[in-house]
This record gives C-alpha cells, sequence and structure tokens, in this order.
C-alpha cells in the first residue's frame, strides 16, 4: 500500500512538473500592467483628479449649513424674550439654517472645473506614458532571458560535439595516430565548456530573477518563460523616419503630457486673474430662539420668535498689497515656462526617435554582420574538422577554431535579440500599443 502511495506522489509530480506554467511575453505585460506599484500610483493620481473635479463641481451648488446653541445664565444679563437686564437664572436656545451661493466669482468656479478636467487628462497620459515604459522594461528583461537560453543551446550543443571529438580521439591515440597531447587538449576544452554551461545556466536563473522581481513574482523557484516562437517581426524600420516622428508626435504620452500642462498654466493664468474682479454672493438664513424665562410654550417661542434675513454681498478687491497681481505675473511666468518644456518636449522627442531608427537601422548591419562572420566561421570550422580528422592539424588548432564557431554563434544571437529590442522600442514611439508588440 505504502508503494502505491509513493508511486502516485511520485506520479503526480511527475505531471505537476511537465504542467509548470510557461510565462509568454504577452502574459508577463500584461501582468505587469496589473500588478506594478508604479503603475497603481499613477491610477491612484488619476482618482485623485476624480475627486478634483468633483470639488470643482461642488462650487456650482449652494452651501446649506445647520446651527444651534443653548446657554445657562447665572447673575445679570439679557433676558432673550424681554430683552431687559435681569438678575436671574436662565435657560436660553437658539437656531437657525443658513444657504449661500456664489453668483458670481470672477469665472474662477468655472475655471476650476476646467483645470479639474485638464488634470484628470494629464494622469490619464502619465499613466499611459508609464505603462510603455513598464511594458519596455518587461520586454526588454523577457528577451534578456531568451538570449540566455539561446546561448545556452549553443554551449551544450557544441559541448556535444567535443565529447564525440574525444571519443574519437582516443580512438586514434590508442593506435598511435595522434598524440596522448592532443586528447589532452580536447579534455581541456571539455571542461572549460562544461564551466561555461554552468556560467550561461546561472546568468538564465539571474534574468529570471530579475524580471521575476519587475514583475513582483516571488516564486523564483518555479517561474519560467515561453522560449519557443520568437524571431524578428519588422512593421516599421522600411517606414521614412519623417513618417515615425509625426506618428510619434501624434500619438505618444510624453507630447500630451506637456500639451496638457501648458493647458493647465493657462487656466492658472485665468483663475488668478479672476481675483481681480468683484465677487457677488446670495445668502439666506433663518433663526429662531427659546428661553424659559418666557411663559409661552415651546413651539410658539419658535414661531413668535423667529426671522429671516436674505440678501446680496458683493466685495469689489481694491488695493491688498499687489498680491493677486503678483500671483498672476507668478501664473504668467509658469505659463511661459510650460510653453517651454512643451517645445523641449517635442526636440527630445524628435532626438529619440531619430536614435531609435539609427539604432534599429545600425543593430540590424549589426545582426547581418554577425550572421556573415558566423558562416565564415563555420566553414572554417568544417574545414578545421576535417583537417583535425585525418591528422593534418593539432588539437590546439582545431580547439581554436570550434572556439572562434562559439563564439560566432553567441554573437549572433546577441544581435538578434539586440535588433529585436530597438525595433519594439521603435513600434512604441511610431503608435503601436505595447500591449499588440509583436515578436
Amino acid at each position: 500500500m505504502k508503494k502505491s502511495i509513493i508511486i502516485i506522489a511520485v506520479l503526480l509530480f511527475g505531471i505537476s512538473a511537465n504542467a509548470q506554467k510557461k510565462w509568454t511575453l504577452k502574459e508577463c505585460v500584461q501582468y505587469a500592467l496589473e500588478n506594478n506599484i508604479s503603475i497603481k500610483q499613477s491610477e491612484l493620481d488619476l482618482k485623485a483628479t476624480d475627486i478634483e473635479a468633483l470639488t470643482a463641481l461642488g462650487n456650482f451648488l449652494p452651501s446649506f449649513s445647520a446651527s444651534a446653541s443653548v446657554s445657562e445664565s447665572i447673575g445679570l444679563g439679557f433676558n432673550p424674550a424681554t430683552n431687559q437686564p435681569e438678575t436671574v437664572k436662565f435657560l436660553s436656545a437658539s437656531g437657525g439654517l443658513n444657504a449661500g451661493y456664489t453668483v458670481f466669482d470672477g469665472l474662477r468656479n468655472i475655471r476650476q472645473k476646467q483645470r479639474a478636467e485638464i488634470s484628470n487628462l494629464a494622469s490619464q497620459y502619465r499613466l499611459s506614458q508609464m505603462k510603455d515604459d513598464i511594458s519596455l522594461t518587461v520586454a526588454n528583461s523577457y528577451l534578456n532571458v531568451l538570449l540566455n537560453k539561446a546561448n545556452l543551446e549553443v554551449l551544450k550543443s557544441q559541448n556535444e560535439v567535443t565529447k564525440k571529438q574525444i571519443a574519437q580521439t582516443e580512438e586514434l591515440v590508442e593506435v598511435g595516430t595522434l598524440p596522448e597531447g592532443d586528447l589532452l587538449e580536447i579534455k581541456a576544452t571539455d571542461a572549460s565548456e562544461q564551466q561555461s554551461i554552468v556560467n550561461a545556466e546561472n546568468q538564465i536563473k539571474l534574468s529570471l530573477i530579475n524580471l521575476a522581481q519587475i514583475l513582483l513574482i516571488k516564486d523564483y523557484e518555479t517561474f519560467d518563460i515561453e522560449d519557443e516562437g520568437y524571431g524578428i517581426v519588422d512593421s516599421v524600420s522600411d517606414k521614412p523616419v519623417s513618417e515615425i516622428i509625426a506618428n510619434a508626435k501624434a500619438n505618444r504620452s510624453e507630447i500630451r503630457i506637456a500639451e496638457q500642462n501648458v493647458a493647465l498654466a493657462q487656466k492658472d493664468v485665468q483663475i488668478a486673474k479672476g481675483g481681480l474682479l468683484p465677487s457677488l454672493n446670495a445668502f439666506l438664513s433663518y433663526d429662531t430662539r427659546f428661553t424659559n424665562r418666557d411663559p409661552r410654550d415651546f413651539i410658539d417661542q419658535l414661531y413668535i420668535n423667529d426671522g429671516i434675513r436674505y440678501g446680496l454681498s458683493l466685495n469689489v478687491p481694491i488695493f491688498n498689497g499687489w498680491n493677486i497681481r503678483a500671483n498672476v505675473k507668478r501664473n504668467e511666468i509658469n505659463l511661459e515656462r510650460s510653453k517651454f518644456q512643451l517645445e523641449q518636449a517635442e526636440l527630445d522627442l524628435e532626438s529619440n526617435v531619430y536614435q531609435a531608427y539609427i539604432d534599429a537601422k545600425g543593430t540590424l548591419k549589426a545582426y547581418e554582420a554577425a550572421q556573415s562572420a558566423l558562416e565564415s566561421q563555420e566553414l572554417a570550422y568544417q574545414y578545421a574538422t576535417a583537417r583535425y580528422d585525418e591528422g593534418l592539424t593539432n588539437a590546439f588548432d582545431f580547439s581554436q577554431a570550434k572556439l572562434r564557431y562559439d563564439n560566432a554563434k553567441i554573437n549572433v544571437n546577441r544581435a538578434k535579440y539586440d535588433y529585436i529590442f530597438r525595433l519594439k522600442v521603435l513600434e512604441l514611439f511610431f503608435g503601436v500599443p505595447a500591449t499588440e508588440l509583436k515578436f
């Protein structure tokens, strides 16, 4: 019975291990967008602007308040019922309702509402930019894992060749065709390759941990990614750079944020200038009172002693030490500063697009050059293998040819994933959503 349980447990463990989830790039990006702390903070900033909009809307509504007071007087005091001084102990109470409404405040309420709407839009653009940045960070880390895995495959594949060469060389040494030094040289190459394989495996683990940390996934031991089906998908590099720049200016959040900052600064100037205009407020109040020194009952007193006040209040600013005008000037300076920042953002974006375009073209050339170098090193390696098999070259020269071939493969991998990443940067500038990037 115990043996059956153990067998079942082993089978279940095997099934579980085989069913281990492997994350695709799209899943990683989507998970990051849903769980990243910086994105969550930006979402809170967006919610804060909703509150700002609610406050601005509330400024258009009338205000209501109620008040009540109870007091007891001992000694000389005025009787609230007779309004005559009395030296006696008496209880009095009063209450009232007040309403107010801002009829005109220099259009500041309207400007505040407009400003809240612009602030909300700016927060949306900041959230969008944050998502793009996080997506690009995830993509870069993901590609780094793919690169390390591809390099490991190269090292393992070539080490299998080395092991076959060891077996072949042992036979040739035994029959006296090759000296024993050649066997020792190839065994040394095998040991070096084994060390490189261990280092490559560690690099994969470290890059997976780095990606997991970006995603806020704490299960480092089982976290892994899907390493199949990723190639070079190019949808923008053949487009003229002027078209990419135009799309970037029309779609990138950096420009939209800078534009909204200009609009916010313009509203701030308008709000500040509103302080130079008169303000008009309407008010309405109702109050009543009660005292135990009045022979009438409570309800009768409330009816008899009640009163209503209503009217308009006009406030005309004349002089306040130039505070309002100074505030206007400060906001006008801030407006000019935000305009310069918008201009700088456009220049920076244009420069970044050019740089991304040049990088994509440059990494493509590097990738093509690495492929050509690999083809040459492969031919050289095949030639060295044939000469070694015929005993026309020694083990050291053969191992050097093999090392150059291995390095050429690794350089192709590095150039390939570098090119893929540069393409994705360019696609983001072109306006491709981060969750729709193709690999």
